[in-house]
């Protein structure tokens, strides 16, 4: 549940929050940051300074309404932000996976990550540069802060997609549907079928009561529309960026009002046998970070998908984080 416009107000009073690329993702988190009335000052940080200053004027005829300052920075502006989210990169093409990306993001990672650790050693990272696992990680040992202040969005954003794709197939809103994407925010992420429920019933069971089918097929096809999605909306029009800017603002509130909310992010840890890799699982996120509390009932089949999706993400890390 949101939290209302007068108490988030009242947080937003001395929260700044810097965004680390002024590409259609950062920009429109920016743009929708502005609107959530969630922070004080908003911080553009890219290495394209007119364009960056550009958008920052658009934005602040915007934010005339809204009562924030926006403005361009360097990253000596990061000081004092509650937190940095990093959206800069290479964007996915079509016929790209998200690994593809990885060998020039890594690289820019490095040159970008040690700088915002050095001027504000005590923010919250958030990762959306893909691939959001490998560099969660990558961001993880190069700013040397703890696990639960490096996020990624992960599958914040393909948990949502699931959500929206089961509402619309039992014909109840996406909000009263409770289910989670795991793992990746890839190829390899896992729905967790024995876990989603309607009115508090697993699928099977709500469809018993309802006098309806349980349609496995229907289910593994709801699955790949998920999966796919992003695929499908860049083939249409070259990018995705309204979800998952809507997306980094739902996980930024939580911080900001220290709400102690459930959140399907990516965080490094050990998941299904797999030590220090980067991927999603439901979080506890409030002011000091991501948390995993309680660890999430698997059966033995998503345990066996959760281990090769984790593999597979360590794998792509080890094979930049090793060329030196």
């Amino acid at each position: 549940m949101s939290v209302p416009i007068t108490e988030i107000e009242s947080h937003a009073k001395s929260i700044k929050v810097v965004i680390v690329g002024a590409g259609s993702v950062g920009v429109t988190t920016a743009y929708a940051l502005l609107l959530s009335h969630l922070a004080a000052e908003i911080v553009l940080i890219d290495i394209d300074k007119n364009r960056a200053l550009g958008e920052v004027m658009d934005l602040s005829h915007a934010a005339h309404f809204a009562h924030a300052k926006v403005s361009v920075g360097e990253y000596e502006d990061c000081a004092g932000a509650t937190a940095v989210i990093i959206t800069a990169g290479v964007n996915q093409k079509p016929g790209q996976t998200r690994m593809d990306l990885v060998k020039t993001n890594y690289g820019l990672f490095e040159q970008i990550v040690p700088q915002i650790a050095k001027h504000a050693p005590n923010t919250i990272l958030i990762v959306a540069t893909n691939p959001c696992d490998v560099l969660t990680k990558a961001a993880h040992e190069l700013s040397g802060f703890p696990v639960q202040r490096v996020i990624g969005s992960g599958t914040a954003m393909d948990t949502t997609r699931f959500r929206h794709e089961l509402g619309k197939h039992y014909g109840v809103n996406p909000r009263n549907v409770h289910a989670v994407i795991v793992g990746e925010h890839g190829d390899s992420q896992l729905p967790v079928w024995s876990l989603a429920s309607i009115a508090g019933m697993r699928l099977e069971d709500y469809c018993k009561q309802k006098g309806i089918a349980y349609d496995e097929e229907d289910m593994e096809a709801l699955g790949k529309r998920t999966r796919e999605a992003a695929y499908e909306i860049i083939q249409r029009k070259g990018k995705t960026n309204y979800g998952v800017a809507s997306v980094l603002v739902s996980i930024l509130e939580p911080i900001i009002t220290n709400a102690d909310q459930l959140v399907t992010v990516s965080r490094v840890g050990n998941y299904a046998g797999v030590e220090g890799v980067a991927l999603s699982m439901p979080c506890k996120l409030n002011s000091k970070g991501a948390h995993q509390d309680v660890e999430l009932l698997l059966n033995e089949k998503e345990k066996e998908a959760l281990r090769r999706s984790a593999t597979s993400i360590k794998e792509c890390f080890d094979s930049v984080a090793k060329k030196e």
